[in-house]
Protein backbone atom coordinates (compact mmCIF):
# COMPACT_ATOMS: atom_id res chain seq x y z
CA UNK A 1 0.00 0.00 0.00
CA UNK A 2 1.07 3.57 -0.35
CA UNK A 3 2.59 2.33 -3.42
CA UNK A 4 3.76 6.10 -5.59
CA UNK A 5 4.98 6.60 -9.02
CA UNK A 6 5.82 9.86 -8.74
CA UNK A 7 6.72 12.43 -7.62
CA UNK A 8 6.74 16.43 -7.30
CA UNK A 9 9.79 18.31 -6.10
CA UNK A 10 16.50 21.34 -2.12
CA UNK A 11 19.41 23.05 -3.96
CA UNK A 12 19.44 25.36 -6.01
CA UNK A 13 20.02 23.84 -9.66
CA UNK A 14 21.49 26.57 -12.05
CA UNK A 15 19.91 27.35 -15.37
CA UNK A 16 16.46 25.95 -14.89
CA UNK A 17 14.81 28.84 -12.80
CA UNK A 18 12.83 29.49 -9.83
CA UNK A 19 9.97 27.96 -10.23
CA UNK A 20 11.63 25.12 -11.39
CA UNK A 21 13.92 24.99 -7.54
CA UNK A 22 10.98 25.49 -5.78
CA UNK A 23 9.29 22.70 -7.36
CA UNK A 24 12.42 20.24 -7.16
CA UNK A 25 12.38 21.05 -3.20
CA UNK A 26 8.92 20.17 -3.28
CA UNK A 27 9.64 16.61 -4.79
CA UNK A 28 12.36 16.06 -2.25
CA UNK A 29 10.19 17.44 0.32
CA UNK A 30 7.15 15.10 -0.39
CA UNK A 31 9.33 12.17 -1.65
CA UNK A 32 10.98 12.20 1.74
CA UNK A 33 7.48 11.11 3.49
CA UNK A 34 6.28 8.98 0.22
CA UNK A 35 9.94 6.86 0.84
CA UNK A 36 9.41 6.09 4.66
CA UNK A 37 6.06 5.12 4.22
CA UNK A 38 6.64 3.02 1.12
CA UNK A 39 8.77 0.52 3.42
CA UNK A 40 6.53 1.07 6.50
CA UNK A 41 3.33 0.25 5.12
CA UNK A 42 3.83 -3.05 3.42
CA UNK A 43 5.54 -3.93 7.04
CA UNK A 44 1.98 -2.88 8.32
CA UNK A 45 -0.27 -4.81 6.22
CA UNK A 46 2.08 -8.02 7.16
CA UNK A 47 1.53 -7.74 10.55
CA UNK A 48 -1.75 -7.35 10.18
CA UNK A 49 -2.21 -10.35 7.63
CA UNK A 50 0.60 -13.02 6.40
CA UNK A 51 -2.52 -14.05 3.22
CA UNK A 52 -0.50 -13.25 0.13
CA UNK A 53 -4.16 -12.33 -1.46
CA UNK A 54 -4.74 -9.41 0.80
CA UNK A 55 -0.84 -8.25 1.26
CA UNK A 56 -1.83 -7.67 -2.97
CA UNK A 57 -5.37 -6.74 -2.81
CA UNK A 58 -3.43 -3.51 -0.11
CA UNK A 59 -1.58 -2.32 -3.19
CA UNK A 60 -4.33 -2.93 -5.57
CA UNK A 61 -7.06 -0.89 -3.73
CA UNK A 62 -4.80 1.96 -3.65
CA UNK A 63 -4.33 1.52 -7.39
CA UNK A 64 -8.26 1.15 -8.42
CA UNK A 65 -8.90 4.86 -8.65
CA UNK A 66 -6.57 4.96 -10.92
CA UNK A 67 -9.11 2.95 -13.26
CA UNK A 68 -11.71 4.21 -12.20
CA UNK A 69 -10.93 8.70 -11.79
CA UNK A 70 -8.02 8.96 -13.95
CA UNK A 71 -9.51 10.32 -17.25
CA UNK A 72 -11.77 12.48 -15.40
CA UNK A 73 -9.31 13.54 -13.31
CA UNK A 74 -7.67 14.53 -16.30
CA UNK A 75 -10.48 16.36 -17.55
CA UNK A 76 -10.50 18.52 -14.12
CA UNK A 77 -6.43 19.14 -14.42
CA UNK A 78 -6.80 20.80 -18.11
CA UNK A 79 -9.42 23.26 -16.67
CA UNK A 80 -9.00 24.24 -13.18
CA UNK A 81 -5.35 25.89 -12.04
CA UNK A 82 -3.19 22.85 -11.91
CA UNK A 83 -0.77 24.67 -8.82
CA UNK A 84 -3.79 25.38 -6.97
CA UNK A 85 -5.18 21.90 -7.35
CA UNK A 86 -2.05 20.38 -6.42
CA UNK A 87 -1.85 22.37 -3.41
CA UNK A 88 -5.17 21.40 -2.10
CA UNK A 89 -5.06 17.48 -3.00
CA UNK A 90 -1.72 17.39 -0.87
CA UNK A 91 -3.70 18.92 2.04
CA UNK A 92 -5.98 16.10 1.75
CA UNK A 93 -3.97 13.56 1.26
CA UNK A 94 -1.96 14.52 4.45
CA UNK A 95 -5.28 14.27 6.19
CA UNK A 96 -5.77 10.58 4.92
CA UNK A 97 -2.40 10.25 6.17
CA UNK A 98 -2.75 11.06 9.24
CA UNK A 99 -5.61 9.76 9.83
CA UNK A 100 -4.34 6.10 9.65
CA UNK A 101 -1.18 7.05 11.52
CA UNK A 102 -3.74 7.97 14.80
CA UNK A 103 -5.33 4.52 13.73
CA UNK A 104 -1.89 2.72 13.33
CA UNK A 105 -1.01 4.72 17.12
CA UNK A 106 -4.64 3.06 18.77
CA UNK A 107 -3.99 -0.24 17.27
CA UNK A 108 -7.02 0.01 15.20
CA UNK A 109 -5.50 -0.31 11.94
CA UNK A 110 -7.44 -3.34 10.50
CA UNK A 111 -7.67 -4.30 6.85
CA UNK A 112 -10.66 -2.67 6.14
CA UNK A 113 -9.00 0.60 7.60
CA UNK A 114 -5.97 0.57 5.84
CA UNK A 115 -7.81 -0.52 2.35
CA UNK A 116 -10.20 2.20 3.00
CA UNK A 117 -7.12 4.80 3.39
CA UNK A 118 -5.64 3.52 0.08
CA UNK A 119 -8.41 3.99 -1.83
CA UNK A 120 -8.91 7.40 -0.67
CA UNK A 121 -4.94 8.45 -0.86
CA UNK A 122 -5.28 6.34 -4.45
CA UNK A 123 -8.16 9.42 -5.45
CA UNK A 124 -6.23 11.70 -4.82
CA UNK A 125 -3.57 10.54 -5.86
CA UNK A 126 -5.41 10.37 -9.66
CA UNK A 127 -5.74 14.69 -9.24
CA UNK A 128 -2.60 15.46 -7.70
CA UNK A 129 -0.08 12.92 -9.74
CA UNK A 130 -1.79 14.11 -13.16
CA UNK A 131 -1.77 17.93 -12.63
CA UNK A 132 2.09 16.83 -10.88
CA UNK A 133 3.20 15.47 -14.28
CA UNK A 134 2.58 18.56 -16.53
CA UNK A 135 4.52 20.92 -14.49
CA UNK A 136 8.19 20.45 -15.63
CA UNK A 137 7.17 21.22 -19.17
CA UNK A 138 5.35 24.11 -17.66
CA UNK A 139 8.63 25.57 -15.96
CA UNK A 140 11.59 24.87 -18.38
CA UNK A 141 12.50 24.60 -21.60
CA UNK A 142 11.83 22.26 -23.85
CA UNK A 143 15.42 21.94 -25.09
CA UNK A 144 15.83 21.75 -20.65
CA UNK A 145 13.83 18.97 -20.55
CA UNK A 146 16.50 16.03 -20.35
CA UNK A 147 18.26 17.86 -17.60
CA UNK A 148 15.46 18.72 -15.64
CA UNK A 149 13.59 15.07 -15.64
CA UNK A 150 17.18 13.52 -14.92
CA UNK A 151 17.12 15.78 -11.90
CA UNK A 152 13.53 15.18 -10.67
CA UNK A 153 14.36 11.18 -11.31
CA UNK A 154 17.51 11.60 -9.44
CA UNK A 155 15.58 13.26 -6.18
CA UNK A 156 13.11 9.92 -6.31
CA UNK A 157 15.09 7.46 -6.58
CA UNK A 158 18.00 8.98 -4.12
CA UNK A 159 15.21 9.92 -1.92
CA UNK A 160 12.47 7.95 -1.93
CA UNK A 161 13.49 4.55 -3.01
CA UNK A 162 17.47 4.53 -1.59
CA UNK A 163 17.44 6.64 1.73
CA UNK A 164 14.25 7.26 3.01
CA UNK A 165 13.24 3.08 3.06
CA UNK A 166 15.18 1.86 5.58
CA UNK A 167 14.84 4.41 7.44
CA UNK A 168 10.90 4.11 7.63
CA UNK A 169 11.63 0.46 8.37
CA UNK A 170 13.47 1.54 11.13
CA UNK A 171 11.04 4.07 12.96
CA UNK A 172 8.31 1.22 12.07
CA UNK A 173 10.08 -1.05 14.20
CA UNK A 174 10.28 1.97 16.69
CA UNK A 175 6.80 3.13 16.43
CA UNK A 176 4.44 1.81 13.96
CA UNK A 177 2.54 5.09 13.52
CA UNK A 178 5.76 7.10 13.61
CA UNK A 179 6.54 6.70 9.50
CA UNK A 180 2.86 7.60 8.81
CA UNK A 181 2.83 10.64 11.10
CA UNK A 182 5.81 12.03 9.05
CA UNK A 183 4.49 11.42 5.49
CA UNK A 184 1.32 13.56 6.59
CA UNK A 185 3.64 16.40 7.37
CA UNK A 186 5.59 16.11 4.36
CA UNK A 187 2.35 16.35 2.26
CA UNK A 188 1.51 19.71 4.07
CA UNK A 189 5.15 21.04 3.27
CA UNK A 190 4.85 20.21 0.27
CA UNK A 191 1.45 21.86 -0.67
CA UNK A 192 3.17 25.06 1.27
CA UNK A 193 6.36 25.03 -1.29
CA UNK A 194 3.77 24.63 -4.61
CA UNK A 195 1.78 27.46 -3.47
CA UNK A 196 4.47 30.27 -3.49
CA UNK A 197 5.17 29.10 -7.63
CA UNK A 198 4.35 32.19 -9.60
CA UNK A 199 4.18 32.86 -12.94
CA UNK A 200 3.66 29.47 -14.40
CA UNK A 201 1.66 29.92 -18.05
CA UNK A 202 -0.99 27.82 -18.79
CA UNK A 203 -3.03 27.12 -21.65
CA UNK A 204 -6.39 29.00 -21.03
CA UNK A 205 -9.28 25.71 -21.29
CA UNK A 206 -11.37 25.55 -24.64
CA UNK A 207 -14.68 26.06 -25.07
CA UNK A 208 -16.60 24.22 -22.30
CA UNK A 209 -18.08 21.27 -23.16
CA UNK A 210 -19.22 17.94 -21.45
CA UNK A 211 -16.85 15.89 -19.35
CA UNK A 212 -17.40 13.05 -22.24
CA UNK A 213 -15.92 15.25 -25.15
CA UNK A 214 -13.17 16.32 -23.16
CA UNK A 215 -12.04 12.31 -22.35
CA UNK A 216 -12.77 11.57 -25.70
CA UNK A 217 -10.29 14.41 -26.86
CA UNK A 218 -7.56 13.11 -24.97
CA UNK A 219 -7.51 9.39 -25.78
CA UNK A 220 -8.14 10.16 -29.30
CA UNK A 221 -4.58 12.91 -29.13
CA UNK A 222 -3.07 9.24 -27.73
CA UNK A 223 -4.63 6.96 -29.86
CA UNK A 224 -3.33 8.60 -33.06
CA UNK A 225 -0.36 9.04 -31.84
CA UNK A 226 1.68 6.01 -32.82
CA UNK A 227 4.85 6.40 -30.49
CA UNK A 228 2.50 7.14 -27.49
CA UNK A 229 0.21 4.61 -27.98
CA UNK A 230 2.80 1.97 -28.10
CA UNK A 231 4.28 2.92 -24.70
CA UNK A 232 1.55 3.04 -22.96
CA UNK A 233 0.21 -0.20 -24.65
CA UNK A 234 3.89 -1.80 -23.54
CA UNK A 235 4.02 -0.52 -20.52
CA UNK A 236 0.45 -1.28 -19.09
CA UNK A 237 1.57 -5.02 -19.35
CA UNK A 238 5.39 -3.99 -17.56
CA UNK A 239 3.78 -2.87 -15.06
CA UNK A 240 1.05 -5.65 -15.00
CA UNK A 241 4.19 -8.38 -14.53
CA UNK A 242 6.45 -6.05 -12.55
CA UNK A 243 3.73 -5.35 -9.99
CA UNK A 244 1.96 -9.18 -10.15
CA UNK A 245 6.01 -9.72 -7.92
CA UNK A 246 6.57 -6.81 -6.43
CA UNK A 247 3.44 -6.95 -5.08
CA UNK A 248 4.23 -9.60 -2.49
CA UNK A 249 8.02 -8.24 -1.84
CA UNK A 250 7.62 -8.19 1.61
CA UNK A 251 6.99 -11.36 1.88
CA UNK A 252 9.36 -12.83 -0.83
CA UNK A 253 12.29 -11.12 1.39
CA UNK A 254 10.87 -12.63 4.59
CA UNK A 255 9.84 -16.34 3.53
CA UNK A 256 12.14 -16.84 0.14
CA UNK A 257 15.45 -14.68 1.51
CA UNK A 258 15.40 -14.69 5.10
CA UNK A 259 15.41 -11.16 5.68
CA UNK A 260 13.95 -9.18 8.56
CA UNK A 261 12.08 -6.09 8.54
CA UNK A 262 15.67 -4.12 8.40
CA UNK A 263 16.79 -6.59 6.28
CA UNK A 264 13.10 -5.55 3.72
CA UNK A 265 13.96 -2.11 3.98
CA UNK A 266 17.53 -2.69 2.49
CA UNK A 267 16.62 -4.71 -0.17
CA UNK A 268 14.02 -2.14 -1.68
CA UNK A 269 16.83 -0.04 -1.83
CA UNK A 270 18.60 -2.13 -4.05
CA UNK A 271 16.91 -1.14 -7.21
CA UNK A 272 17.12 2.56 -6.21
CA UNK A 273 21.13 2.56 -5.96
CA UNK A 274 20.77 1.33 -9.81
CA UNK A 275 18.31 3.78 -10.70
CA UNK A 276 20.87 6.28 -9.40
CA UNK A 277 23.20 5.23 -11.82
CA UNK A 278 20.61 5.15 -14.39
CA UNK A 279 19.85 8.85 -13.74
CA UNK A 280 23.46 9.88 -14.10
CA UNK A 281 24.14 8.00 -17.53
CA UNK A 282 20.55 8.44 -19.37
CA UNK A 283 21.47 11.48 -20.69
CA UNK A 284 24.16 10.35 -22.64
CA UNK A 285 23.15 7.35 -23.59
CA UNK A 286 19.87 9.43 -25.19
CA UNK A 287 22.40 11.33 -26.84
CA UNK A 288 24.58 9.02 -28.13
CA UNK A 289 21.71 5.94 -28.91
CA UNK A 290 18.26 5.81 -30.63
CA UNK A 291 15.58 5.65 -28.64
CA UNK A 292 14.76 2.59 -30.21
CA UNK A 293 17.63 0.82 -29.55
CA UNK A 294 16.91 1.75 -25.10
CA UNK A 295 13.85 0.50 -25.70
CA UNK A 296 14.33 -2.09 -27.13
CA UNK A 297 17.29 -3.24 -24.52
CA UNK A 298 15.06 -2.17 -21.76
CA UNK A 299 12.63 -5.25 -22.83
CA UNK A 300 15.03 -7.77 -22.44
CA UNK A 301 16.64 -6.23 -19.07
CA UNK A 302 13.13 -6.57 -17.16
CA UNK A 303 12.41 -10.06 -18.81
CA UNK A 304 15.46 -11.07 -17.41
CA UNK A 305 14.78 -9.38 -13.78
CA UNK A 306 11.73 -11.65 -13.19
CA UNK A 307 13.78 -14.71 -13.92
CA UNK A 308 16.71 -13.61 -11.52
CA UNK A 309 14.26 -13.11 -9.21
CA UNK A 310 12.68 -16.35 -9.40
CA UNK A 311 15.75 -18.00 -9.20
CA UNK A 312 17.56 -16.31 -6.41
CA UNK A 313 17.61 -17.75 -3.17
CA UNK A 314 19.61 -15.06 -1.20
CA UNK A 315 19.93 -11.74 -0.77
CA UNK A 316 23.60 -11.37 -2.44
CA UNK A 317 21.68 -12.68 -5.77
CA UNK A 318 18.13 -10.76 -5.69
CA UNK A 319 20.35 -7.60 -5.11
CA UNK A 320 22.15 -7.04 -7.74
CA UNK A 321 19.49 -8.02 -10.07
CA UNK A 322 17.32 -5.44 -8.60
CA UNK A 323 20.53 -2.91 -9.13
CA UNK A 324 20.26 -4.25 -12.97
CA UNK A 325 16.71 -3.28 -12.77
CA UNK A 326 17.00 0.37 -11.38
CA UNK A 327 19.24 1.11 -14.16
CA UNK A 328 17.12 -0.04 -16.77
CA UNK A 329 13.94 1.67 -15.13
CA UNK A 330 15.90 5.29 -15.23
CA UNK A 331 16.38 5.34 -18.90
CA UNK A 332 13.15 3.57 -20.35
CA UNK A 333 11.49 6.22 -17.91
CA UNK A 334 13.56 8.73 -19.12
CA UNK A 335 12.87 7.99 -22.75
CA UNK A 336 9.39 7.66 -22.25
CA UNK A 337 8.74 10.86 -20.30
CA UNK A 338 10.80 13.26 -22.72
CA UNK A 339 9.21 11.60 -25.63
CA UNK A 340 5.49 12.40 -24.27
CA UNK A 341 6.54 15.91 -22.35
CA UNK A 342 7.74 17.29 -25.54
CA UNK A 343 4.90 15.63 -27.71
CA UNK A 344 1.67 16.55 -25.97
CA UNK A 345 0.12 20.12 -26.42
CA UNK A 346 -0.24 21.76 -22.98
CA UNK A 347 -3.60 22.24 -23.66
CA UNK A 348 -4.24 18.34 -23.69
CA UNK A 349 -1.46 17.13 -20.96
CA UNK A 350 -3.83 16.79 -18.48
CA UNK A 351 -5.71 14.14 -20.36
CA UNK A 352 -3.54 13.03 -22.50
CA UNK A 353 -1.17 12.30 -18.91
CA UNK A 354 -4.45 11.04 -17.47
CA UNK A 355 -4.98 8.35 -20.57
CA UNK A 356 -1.34 7.50 -20.16
CA UNK A 357 -1.28 6.71 -16.32
CA UNK A 358 -4.16 5.22 -16.89
CA UNK A 359 -2.86 2.41 -18.49
CA UNK A 360 0.20 2.51 -16.29
CA UNK A 361 -1.33 2.56 -13.04
CA UNK A 362 -4.26 -0.11 -14.32
CA UNK A 363 -1.67 -2.39 -14.98
CA UNK A 364 -0.13 -1.98 -11.72
CA UNK A 365 -3.82 -2.54 -10.39
CA UNK A 366 -4.16 -5.63 -12.62
CA UNK A 367 -0.76 -6.73 -11.34
CA UNK A 368 -1.27 -6.87 -7.59
CA UNK A 369 -4.64 -8.02 -8.06
CA UNK A 370 -2.84 -11.52 -9.66
CA UNK A 371 -0.09 -11.24 -7.63
CA UNK A 372 -1.22 -12.38 -4.25
CA UNK A 373 -3.85 -15.67 -5.83
CA UNK A 374 -0.65 -16.55 -8.02
CA UNK A 375 1.58 -16.75 -4.84
CA UNK A 376 -1.03 -18.71 -3.04
CA UNK A 377 -1.35 -21.05 -5.57
CA UNK A 378 2.10 -21.97 -7.21
CA UNK A 379 4.60 -20.28 -4.35
CA UNK A 380 6.09 -17.35 -3.52
CA UNK A 381 7.84 -17.09 -6.89
CA UNK A 382 5.29 -17.56 -9.05
CA UNK A 383 4.79 -14.32 -10.03
CA UNK A 384 8.21 -13.91 -10.81
CA UNK A 385 8.14 -17.10 -13.49
CA UNK A 386 4.61 -15.97 -14.78
CA UNK A 387 5.81 -12.36 -15.50
CA UNK A 388 9.16 -13.66 -17.31
CA UNK A 389 6.73 -15.82 -19.69
CA UNK A 390 4.62 -12.66 -19.99
CA UNK A 391 7.45 -10.42 -20.84
CA UNK A 392 9.53 -12.33 -22.88
CA UNK A 393 5.98 -12.99 -25.19
CA UNK A 394 5.78 -9.02 -25.01
CA UNK A 395 9.43 -8.52 -26.09
CA UNK A 396 8.57 -10.80 -28.91
CA UNK A 397 5.59 -9.01 -30.07
CA UNK A 398 7.47 -5.05 -29.43
CA UNK A 399 10.44 -5.71 -30.64
CA UNK A 400 9.37 -4.62 -34.57
CA UNK A 401 7.09 -1.81 -32.88
CA UNK A 402 10.15 -0.66 -31.02
CA UNK A 403 12.35 -0.46 -34.54
CA UNK A 404 12.79 2.11 -36.91
CA UNK A 405 9.72 2.67 -38.04
CA UNK A 406 8.98 3.73 -34.04
CA UNK A 407 11.22 5.77 -34.63
CA UNK A 408 9.84 7.77 -37.78
CA UNK A 409 6.23 7.56 -36.58
CA UNK A 410 7.30 9.53 -33.08
CA UNK A 411 8.79 12.57 -35.26
CA UNK A 412 5.40 13.93 -35.52
CA UNK A 413 3.04 15.00 -32.77
CA UNK A 414 -0.98 14.15 -34.68
CA UNK A 415 -3.55 17.23 -33.62
CA UNK A 416 -6.07 16.38 -31.08
CA UNK A 417 -8.64 16.56 -33.61
CA UNK A 418 -7.86 13.49 -36.14
CA UNK A 419 -4.45 12.75 -36.23
CA UNK A 420 -4.53 14.49 -39.78
CA UNK A 421 -1.86 17.68 -39.31
CA UNK A 422 0.89 18.54 -37.25
CA UNK A 423 1.27 20.86 -34.09
CA UNK A 424 3.83 23.33 -35.08
CA UNK A 425 6.59 23.35 -32.58
CA UNK A 426 5.54 19.92 -31.03
CA UNK A 427 7.74 17.47 -32.97
CA UNK A 428 9.20 14.47 -30.87
CA UNK A 429 12.85 14.10 -31.90
CA UNK A 430 13.44 10.06 -30.25
CA UNK A 431 16.13 9.11 -32.82
CA UNK A 432 18.78 12.16 -30.64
Amino acid sequence: MLLHIRKTGVQKVAGLGRNFNTLWAATTVSNVGDGIAAAAAPLMVASVTDDPVLVGLAVFVQQLPWVLFSLVSGVFVDRLDRRRLIVVVNVLRGLVVGVLALAVWRDAATIPVIYAAGFLLGTCETLGDNASGTLVPMVVKSEDLPRANARMHAVFFAVNQFAAPPLGAALFVMAAALPFGINAATFVLAAILISTLRGIRQSAPAERRSVRADIGEGMRWLWNHSAIRMLSLALCLMNVTLIAGFSILVLYSRDRLGLNEYGYGVLITASAAGSLVGVMIAPRLQARFSDSLLLRAGLVIETLTHVGLALATTVWVAGPVLIAFGVHSSIFGAVSVTLRQRAVPDELRGRVQSVYMMFAVGGSALGALAGGPIARWTGITGPFWASAVVMAVLTAVAWRSFGRRFVASGAVAPTADDGSRDHPGERVALDR
